[in-house]
């Protein structure tokens, strides 16, 4: 019997800031003391290798790293992480509270945009896009 298994990637897709979001801009994630933050570790990945990763690729890692996965146990972990669905980059903290618009090519790779860059306005209104808004914070 095959288990469905879920995806959070999109292509061809930008993910707006929340219309709730306080950032004016793009902001780094803060620490945690000196525990990383999911925000934190996606900032990372993201902004550090753009459009290198899909969204699946940083959402199970950040997961993987905070159960702090080993290798061999990672193959069977991503399989039973994506067993049933997961959220997606429209509730990640980034587009929530830290004013990251995130872009996803043709491929689902995704890239991060600050809110007050000439970048993120473009996204926002190509056309040949599909766009979605991130989830607010407040009900």
């Amino acid at each position: 019997m095959n288990k469905k298994i879920h995806t959070t990637n999109y292509t061809n897709t930008f993910i707006e800031v929340a219309e709730d979001c306080p950032a004016a801009k793009g902001e780094v994630p803060p620490m945690k003391g000196n525990t990383e933050t999911v925000a934190g570790i996606q900032y990372d990945m993201i902004s550090k290798n753009p459009y290198e990763y899909t969204s699946d690729d940083i959402l199970f890692r950040v997961y993987a790293k905070r159960k702090d996965l080993t290798e061999s146990e990672l193959e069977e972990a991503r399989k039973a992480f994506f067993s049933k669905g997961q959220p997606c980059f429209r509730a990640s903290p980034l587009t929530k509270r830290y004013g990251w618009g995130i872009h996803c090519d043709n491929n689902g790779k995704v890239a991060l945009y600050g809110n007050q860059t000439e970048e993120y306005n473009r996204l926002l209104n190509d056309k040949k896009i599909k766009i979605l808004k991130a989830m607010k914070s407040a009900k």
